[in-house]
């Protein structure tokens, strides 16, 4: 796999000098949100910095709602933070979490769109890390900031326009991420709307994984997206841009190559009136 690495992987580079570890556990939902900081503070993989999903990889929350619940962050301000942590063009990264990879996903993605490859997300996350009986403490080290030069790739970033106007058209599909009863529009436990983007078809992020919560293979993934060509223009969203990416990651792995993410996801297509809603199930995808 290109973008995952395991266990033994990371535990044989541990402390390897350009090496930079990212702690990204971050539990969704109100009263939880100190939940991944506590964690990490308590334990952690030697040497890892946290980032926090909305202090360190989002912008605060725009009062018209406009950007969805996790918007990107400015790419001055996501360029500072991760200098500060000791990542420079020249670092890897490894990034985890215990969600499955969703948390630590969104971290890869920034990077890559901030023109950095060297970036790969830890396969099970820190649970299976720990109860391998590989190596974990509280020590909280003092990183020396890099210098990070951005070279932002907007050709991985999806706007609210450029979703309208592809809109009943046929010159993209879109991929939302969430579980399938809040794609259908049963439920809706987040945001103010139930229902998705009209003309999506359903990929739920959690089944790029497998029963052991590991990263499903190349060819499994690429079964996921079975009858979607390789080269098709894809825009993938979520509730809020984050469990989206996961499935870009997963997209990337099946060989997928013009993959964008909807940054602002349903959060900021409901934040406009205009924009229209569907329910229920979308039409399978097109053969090649």
């Amino acid at each position: 796999m290109n973008h995952i690495v395991s266990l033994k992987w990371l535990l044989a580079r541990l402390y390897e000098s350009d090496l930079v570890i990212v702690d990204c556990r971050f539990q969704m939902g109100k009263g939880q949100e100190n939940a991944g900081r506590e964690a990490y503070e308590a334990s952690h993989i030697p040497g890892a910095v946290y980032l926090d999903l909305e202090k360190d990889l989002s912008a605060p929350v725009d009062a018209d709602g406009h950007g969805g619940r996790h918007p990107l962050p400015d790419a001055a301000q996501l360029t500072g933070t991760f200098s500060r942590v000791g990542i420079g063009n020249t670092s890897r990264v490894v990034a985890y979490d215990d969600q499955g990879g969703a948390m630590a996903s969104r971290l890869w993605w920034l990077l890559k769109y901030l023109g950095h490859d060297q970036v790969f997300v830890l396969d099970q996350g820190f649970a299976a890390w720990r109860d391998a009986g590989f190596p974990v403490n509280a020590e909280q080290q003092v990183r020396i900031p890099a210098p990070f030069l951005a070279e932002v790739r907007h050709s991985m970033l999806a706007e609210v326009d450029d979703v309208r106007e592809l809109l009943g058209t046929d010159q993209a599909t879109l991929i939302d991420s969430r579980e399938p009863a809040r794609y259908r529009g049963e439920v809706e436990p987040l945001d103010k709307a139930a229902g998705h983007i009209p003309g999506a078809i359903n990929r739920f992020w959690k089944d790029a994984l497998d029963e052991r919560g590991g990263w499903r293979d190349e060819n499994a993934q690429a079964a996921r997206f079975a009858g979607l060509a390789q080269d098709a223009p894809l825009i993938v969203y979520c509730g809020s841009g984050v469990t989206a990416t996961p499935n870009v990651l997963a997209l990337q792995e099946a060989g997928y190559t013009n993959v964008r993410l909807y940054a602002g996801s349903w959060s900021d297509w409901i934040s406009y009136e205009e924009n229209p809603i569907a329910v229920g199930d979308e039409e399978n995808p097109k053969d090649e």
